[in-house]
């Protein structure tokens, strides 16, 4: 076990729509980029989708940040991703692996990636759709490939596997680069960096848990004895024993 995380060689991207969060994590040089998307921005309460965005670029104008489409149709979605891209040179603009039909964004993608539009292809899943995106992108120009390997995880697989061999598909993209997506523990971290991915975005709450990298499980052991108590203290929480019984 890594004592602490300097040694790690994947970057590390904070996952969230709360700007206040965002910015607390763009003060830490460990956080090399943010990712986000409309079910997130939904739960934080964003109402328009742009304005938000221009928040977060013009705090976090050096530093990667994905938006998502929203459209359900190529057309559209193309569209949209041109408008996201244009808010800055620092945008990835995530595109969906497919739409809800289950329709292939190959096409969209080619399109885009010819142009020099920097992606983020999200919500992809099993190795093939690795392989067509792949396919699909422009060896000319960079983008994200997010494989969720946490809910690939959820189905009771192991995703190690797979995204061992999502790296070797991707080689033939070099300015490709492989992102862990929905890591569910810190330990997804060191997962993530063992296998070789180049990113991995993960929420506040999991980045928070860096603080307990290499502690000693002594010291853990004692501090969770200690929450236990103190919170069946603050509760009030009672059970009457045999000698508490006699005693009255």
């Amino acid at each position: 076990m890594m004592q602490d995380a300097t040694p790690l060689k994947i970057k590390l991207f904070a996952d969230g729509a709360d700007l206040d969060s965002m910015l607390a994590l763009y003060a830490d040089p460990m956080i090399k980029g943010f990712t986000t998307n409309p079910t997130l921005m939904r739960k934080a309460g964003i109402n328009d989708y742009e304005a938000f965005a221009q928040r977060v670029l013009t705090a976090i104008p050096d530093r990667p940040v994905s938006f998502e489409v929203f459209a359900d149709d190529l057309p559209t979605m193309a569209a949209q991703a041109r408008v996201i891209a244009s808010w800055g040179a620092n945008v990835n603009v995530k595109i969906p692996v497919t739409n809800t039909k289950g329709d292939s964004t190959g096409p969209i993608i080619a399109a885009l990636s010819a142009e020099g539009v920097q992606l983020n292809v999200t919500a992809v899943f099993s190795l093939d759709q690795v392989r067509a995106v792949c396919d699909a992108l422009s060896p000319e120009t960079p983008a994200i490939v997010s494989v969720f390997a946490g809910r690939v995880a959820d189905t009771g697989r192991d995703p190690m596997p797979l995204m061992a061999e999502a790296l070797k598909i991707l080689a033939s993209k070099p300015k490709a680069e492989l992102l862990w997506a929905s890591p569910r523990e810190l330990l997804n971290i060191f997962q993530a960096d063992e296998v070789g991915c180049h990113i991995i975005t993960a929420t506040s709450d999991v980045l928070g848990k860096l603080k307990n990298v290499g502690k000693d499980l002594d010291v853990f052991s004692l501090e969770t004895v200690e929450m236990f108590y103190n919170d069946a203290q603050s509760a009030g929480y009672a059970i009457a024993t045999p000698a508490e019984n006699a005693a009255e």
